[in-house]
């Protein structure tokens, strides 16, 4: 998918990324976040620790966008939020941020499935049968 593709309120071409954001800015800074970013986030901050969705629940959920979209918010904005509660399908751990996301899952009690000895780093995935969040009773009212 190609930057056209993104709802029309998400990108540089529109002035929205504000300064610092590799950081994550924080949503309360002054800076106006576009409309679909807004709501991407008000997602991450509904999922109960200890659970996770992945980006394309998060684009169903929201019933706009798609994976990739949801992805690009998260990448731009998603420090303000609980990000690591936001996952690739397979549950591997978001690549430069293993540790971190890590450590949130282990303090969360996220269920996880150990490495094998051959896997890349021997880092654990996020066990998606057990973790994966619906929305459940939390989802009343979502836009």
């Amino acid at each position: 998918m190609s930057e056209e593709s993104l709802p029309d309120d998400i990108g540089p071409e529109h002035g929205d990324i504000p300064p610092g954001y590799d950081d994550g800015p924080e949503r309360d800074n002054g800076h106006a976040l576009p409309a679909y970013a807004e709501r991407v986030l008000d997602v991450a901050e509904r999922i109960p620790p200890g659970h996770i969705m992945t980006y394309g629940d998060v684009a169903e959920w929201l019933e706009e966008g798609g994976p990739r979209q949801v992805g690009r918010v998260m990448a731009l904005y998603g420090g303000a939020v609980p990000w690591w509660r936001v996952v690739r399908a397979d549950g591997t751990l978001l690549p430069g941020h293993e540790l971190r996301a890590l450590d949130q899952y282990r303090a969360e009690g996220t269920p996880l499935k150990e490495a094998s000895r051959a896997a890349e780093g021997h880092l654990p995935r996020v066990d998606m049968k057990r973790a994966r969040w619906d929305g459940g009773e939390h989802a009343d009212g979502h836009t």
